[in-house]
């Protein structure tokens, strides 16, 4: 017998059976768990867009303080001929 049909055969079983009682606060529940998972969600993104703020304003201070484009001024003069 294939893997698939082993597949089906019990899934079928599992249907045909009588179905479990679900406990009374199950929707109780599930809407205080999915509202916990919204507000962790949302405390992660807004971490995650503060600490993106955060380094956008680090990299700017670092770029007007440092101001990288500029070349550095030579340490030795050229030879005069």
């Amino acid at each position: 017998m294939k893997r698939q049909d082993q597949k089906e055969d019990q899934v079928r079983q599992m249907l045909d059976m009588p179905h479990p009682q679900v406990p009374a606060d199950l929707a109780e529940r599930a809407a205080e768990q999915g509202g916990r998972m919204l507000r962790r969600r949302r405390a992660l993104h807004a971490l995650g867009l503060f600490v993106l703020c955060a380094a956008v304003v680090a990299f700017t201070v670092w770029m007007v303080i440092a101001e990288p484009w500029h070349v550095p001024p030579t340490e030795t003069t050229p030879p005069l001929d």
